[in-house]
């Protein structure tokens, strides 16, 4: 019994024992200044989830131009089939009438078949009205040949329509997995950036989303309340017009791939503020920069296009003051901002 009782208290000897070096432990570690908390994960610091969330952002945002270059050119791709589609329709309808036309010639032919025509000469009762006859046969004959040439080059024609419609279905197939490519490195993009934001204290994630990305979101300080610029600060009406038009558009929310009215990505914004006053721009940040009149930034007038980073994947609209209006990422919505938070890459003038 003694030994049972011995072996029942061993235990409790250990877990003694544990505890007196567990907070033997944490006294060291309180020495050290650690708060005991080793084994949670640490906080990333807000500077850095800031830089992380701007990087992300930013890769979502280059994705996006590309889907746009894709969806344009996939839409290029169905106009064209559609107008491929509808040509031979038409020539197919063309092909009919010309056989019905050929079929009608032959049938003539073989009614008023049979006799040589040296024979039916001579034993005609009217040669006078055998030879018109003849004639009107040589006439009939010219045209089921000119019918059997239609028929051809109608036959000929519809083939090269199908061909083509063959390699704009290509084309076509090709843009759909081109802009599925896209789409998941977009939604991977934005979810990485959600889930390293949602890592932050609120406290921490609601500074951040006042000052995330100052290099891409801008700030509401300073002269940023909406208000039209004037035509006289800018180059022309329709560059007023389109400035106006950002300016309405101040807060509305940043969604890949919108082009308006209501939500925005940042080229999509360029070109729906363009839109607005009877310019049409094209969709992309690569594209865009092409669209007007290169001029350096020292020249800067309110409706210029504002492009940012090397591979030229942000815009925006400049309203003066070095100041500009852009839809940042899904983070902020349609701001005011400083040219000096991003990398400034050119400047185009729509004219």
């Amino acid at each position: 019994m003694a030994a049972h009782r011995r072996s029942r208290q061993r235990p409790a000897g250990g877990t003694t024992a544990r505890t007196a070096a567990t907070i033997a432990l944490a006294g060291a570690a309180t020495a050290a200044g650690f708060d005991g908390s080793g084994h949670a994960e640490p906080q990333p610091a807000p500077d850095r989830v800031r830089a992380d969330a701007d990087r992300l952002y930013r890769e979502a945002e280059a994705a996006t131009e590309k889907y746009n270059g894709a969806q344009e050119r996939a839409e290029s791709a169905r106009r064209r089939l559609r107008a491929l589609q509808d040509e031979r329709a038409r020539r197919e309808d063309r092909l009919a009438s010309a056989r019905a036309a050929l079929g009608s010639v032959a049938a003539a032919q073989y009614r008023g078949g049979g006799l040589d025509p040296a024979l039916r000469l001579v034993l005609s009762e009217d040669p006078d009205g055998y030879l018109d006859g003849a004639a009107l046969a040589e006439r009939v004959d010219s045209r089921r040949k000119a019918a059997v040439g239609r028929v051809r080059s109608q036959l000929r024609e519809i083939e090269r329509l199908r061909g083509a419609a063959r390699i704009e279905v290509t084309s076509l197939t090709s843009r759909r997995a081109e802009l599925k490519r896209h789409r998941t490195t977009i939604t991977g993009k934005l979810t990485a950036a959600r889930r390293l934001l949602s890592r932050l204290p609120p406290e921490q994630r609601a500074g951040l989303d006042e000052g995330t990305s100052r290099s891409s979101q801008g700030h509401r300080d300073g002269p940023a309340a909406p208000g039209p610029v004037t035509s006289p600060a800018a180059p022309g009406p329709r560059a007023a017009q389109a400035v106006s038009y950002a300016y309405r558009k101040l807060g509305s929310p940043y969604v890949w791939g919108a082009t308006g009215p209501d939500a925005f990505d940042c080229s999509g914004l360029i070109q729906a503020a363009y839109r607005s006053a009877g310019v049409s721009l094209p969709r992309t940040t690569y594209a865009q920069i092409d669209a007007g009149r290169r001029i350096p930034r020292s020249e800067l007038l309110p409706g210029d296009l504002v492009f940012f980073y090397s591979g030229i994947s942000h815009v925006g609209i400049y309203v003066g003051g070095g100041r500009m209006i852009h839809a940042p990422n899904p983070s902020a919505p349609v701001r005011v901002a400083p040219l000096d938070e991003m990398p400034f890459a050119g400047a185009t003038r729509v004219t």
